[in-house]
């Protein structure tokens, strides 16, 4: 029930705004139609810039209300359909706005309709659904509240959500535009993906040429320095075959550690929960962490959400200066992660914050990235990885 009393005050609310902004569209297509007309003259040629900017405004505002009733985004279309919507939002948008917002009100009105009678000169009727001449009109008025009530109850979250889905369409672009749009940020991720795993391969190159493939030389050497002391002096060769020993061992461990930063052991050996538990208790600030069925995921998925959490958790521990962080993670279609600390915010792509590198690890898999991080915290980092069960 109370679910259902949120769902019609929030529609309620959606409707009264519609109706302001349905006079506000109507008036705003008024005067879109007179720079029109005054371009015939060359005046409508100067005021264009200005009205086209107005009309993308106030569509964007109205997205932003549509997005927030629907869960929904509305990408922004061309302004010829953004035309459209305003037309209509301010005529029958209006009235259907209009007319939901009313409901509640009139079923408040006939509520206090015996009040006003009370008040009233003896020989001035008060006007409600039907003339109430005497007490007994009067006392009807809380029938027609109810009757008022049922109809907002019924009516308000339908017409609301038929507003609100017009709306979308309307604003929203066309299948053809938003098909080559789609077709552009694919291009752009495989563009993305492949830069990542090329930098990738780079990165592996580099870990091994660097370290591993130093301390196996340092191996070949100390045997070939053991080799010929065991020609000479068998006994001073024991201890350059235990440091052979040795250089072989920390080439074992730094070939470990490249294998780790490919597909870390602890994701097979304890899946991508208890993997990011280990990260959460190793962040340099107190972090908590929320799963809500993660379970599997593929192996590619899960690897590039270790990281992501990794990186960004290290992003807090070096720049937020916060005292407190947390992980959520959540998974149906999607995997879904969101990173939030009370840092000082103000985190921007760039400046070794590390955000670049973790969309477009995301990206590659066609997953999208959103970063909260106002001056002054908190910041929020919500990552969307598309995940096959």
């Amino acid at each position: 029930m109370m679910r259902r009393w949120l769902r019609w005050r929030d529609a309620a609310h959606y409707l009264g705004v519609g109706a302001l902004r349905g006079f506000g569209s109507l008036w705003l297509f008024a005067a879109l139609m007179l720079v029109g007309a005054s371009a015939a003259v060359g005046v409508g040629w100067l005021l264009a810039p200005r009205a086209r900017a107005a009309l993308r405004g106030w569509a964007g505002r109205e997205r932003a209300r549509v997005e927030a009733r629907t869960g929904r985004a509305v990408p922004e279309g061309p302004l010829p359909r953004a035309a459209c919507w305003l037309a209509l939002d301010g005529t029958a948008g209006l009235i259907t706005s209009a007319f939901g917002a009313v409901l509640p009100l009139a079923a408040l009105n006939s509520l206090l309709v015996p009040a006003y009678w009370w008040v009233a000169p003896a020989d001035d009727p008060v006007g409600a659904p039907w003339p109430v001449t005497s007490w007994g009109w009067a006392a009807t008025m809380p029938l027609a509240a109810a009757l008022y009530l049922g109809l907002a109850w019924a009516l308000l979250p339908w017409l609301a959500d038929r507003h609100a889905r017009v709306a979308r369409w309307l604003l929203a672009p066309g299948k053809r535009v938003a098909l080559s749009r789609r077709v552009a940020e694919l291009t752009a991720s495989r563009a993305e993906a492949l830069e990542a795993h090329g930098a990738e391969l780079r990165r592996i190159e580099r870990d091994l040429h660097d370290s591993t493939q130093n301390r196996l030389v340092a191996v070949v050497m100390h045997l070939g320095i053991a080799e010929r002391a065991l020609r000479r002096d068998p006994d001073s060769a024991l201890p350059l075959v235990l440091r052979a020993r040795d250089a072989a061992g920390d080439a074992l461990s730094g070939l470990r550690g490249v294998v780790r930063q490919i597909y870390p052991p602890v994701l097979a050996e304890q899946g991508l929960d208890g993997a990011v538990a280990g990260l959460v208790a190793d962040c340099g600030v107190p972090c908590t962490l929320t799963t809500e069925g993660v379970g599997r995921a593929p192996a590619a998925v899960e690897s590039a959400a270790y990281f992501v959490i990794a990186e960004a958790l290290t992003n807090i521990g070096k720049h937020s200066g916060a005292e407190r962080a947390s992980v959520r993670m959540a998974k149906a279609d999607k995997l879904v992660i969101e990173i939030g600390d009370d840092g000082r915010g103000g985190a921007a792509e760039g400046g070794g914050s590390g955000l670049a590198g973790i969309r477009r690890r995301v990206g590659a898999f066609d997953g999208t990235t959103t970063v909260s991080s106002p001056v002054g915290g908190p910041t929020l980092v919500r990552v969307e990885l598309p995940c096959a069960s």
